[in-house]
């Protein structure tokens, strides 16, 4: 077997990652070398710059079909702390944010056991005849199979009408981890993997950009973290459709898996880089700041990210209820641009779609 420093020698050379010297690199290289490594890979792709947006969140609802066993977001109907937007109070938030530079609006939320895809699809228009020029990213890939399903169509037919309603990427989450034995521990009635990579094919074959996501630091191994890797890998291979991959951290409040605690910010920076590595033709890391806390997606800035998300504006509640380090998430232009300067980084606004938008 290869040394660590044979392997490190070899991706500073631009050699691609096996999962066996990925395993040795991940456990054995200290972690100065893994930043060294991963920034380097980084200025490749992305030069100095790290990017933002101004965006912010709608979550139509948090009762969900699915009971995953890390969620702390989920309630059951009839809960106090159970919300349904209706129609009309999401076209109130949506209005609150006209004039304001906005360039993209996330929406995604719990499984609803009762709305399929033409609900959904009246919720995009309401939200694009409001703000016409917001790019809408919408749905996990779970979500999305759900309402297809609960419609009788195919994927291909149910992502065609959330096109045509004006849906233009896909947020990427609902991946979890995606060694099916561990998915039936964490998650054992949700979306499968084959699911997930279904819905994201087609997506890309359609000319839908999408990300992707990986939930670690719970009962995951690091082989396990690599798998997924290798599979986002061979998936951006086969059809380049793939924008930014967010490693998402397990955070432990409020969630039945709260006994198993919750890892290390110096293993959050070593997933942050070999994600960088191994995911050679992704274009873009994502630290995402309201999951991580301001802190740490500065440090991750020198790990390989080249993504901070966007200002949010107290958005999301996905995160603040599984007890991150920001119950009222939101950053301003100001702040973001102040962290990638501490960093050694230049902060730079960007679309949906990593367009340079010209101040």
């Amino acid at each position: 077997m290869r040394t660590w420093q044979d392997i490190a020698s070899a991706v500073a050379e631009g050699v691609r990652l096996t999962a066996e010297d990925a395993l040795t690199l991940w456990q054995e290289a200290p972690l100065w070398r893994l930043g060294e490594l991963a920034v380097a890979r980084k200025r490749e792709v992305s030069g100095d710059k790290v990017y933002y947006n101004r965006n912010f969140h709608i979550e139509p609802t948090n009762l969900c079909v699915f009971n995953c066993k890390f969620c702390s977001f989920r309630r059951t109907k009839g809960s106090a702390e159970a919300w349904d937007k209706t129609m009309e109070e999401i076209e109130a938030q949506v209005r609150e944010y006209e004039g304001r530079g906005v360039t993209e609006v996330h929406i995604v939320g719990g499984v609803h056991p009762e709305h399929d895809i033409y609900y959904y699809c009246d919720m995009i228009r309401r939200v694009k005849a409001i703000l016409p020029q917001v790019a809408v990213k919408a749905f996990t890939a779970i979500e999305l199979s759900y309402m297809i399903r609960k419609a009788g169509l195919t994927t291909e037919q149910g992502l065609r009408l959330l096109i045509d309603a004006g849906m233009e990427a896909i947020p990427g989450g609902g991946a979890e981890i995606f060694d099916e034995e561990l998915r039936a521990k964490i998650c054992p009635d949700k979306g499968s993997t084959a699911e997930w990579f279904d819905v994201h094919r087609t997506a890309h074959r359609l000319g839908l950009k999408s990300n992707a996501t990986m939930l670690y630091g719970h009962i995951e191994s690091v082989e396990h973290r690599i798998d997924h890797l290798m599979r986002l890998r061979q998936l951006q291979d086969e059809t380049g459709g793939l924008n930014a991959f967010i490693p998402l951290k397990y955070r432990n409040f409020g969630n039945s898996m709260s006994e198993i605690g919750e890892v290390s910010v110096v293993e959050d920076l070593r997933t942050l880089a070999m994600s960088r590595l191994i995911l050679d033709n992704v274009p873009h890391i994502k630290a995402y700041w309201v999951m991580y806390g301001k802190q740490t997606t500065e440090m991750a800035l020198a790990f390989g990210a080249d993504d901070i998300d966007g200002t949010i504006d107290d958005s999301t509640k996905i995160y603040s209820m599984a007890g991150a380090d920001d119950s009222r998430p939101r950053m301003s232009v100001e702040d973001m641009c102040a962290m990638a300067e501490r960093a050694g980084f230049r902060a730079i606004e960007r679309d949906t779609f990593y367009n340079e938008i010209e101040k």
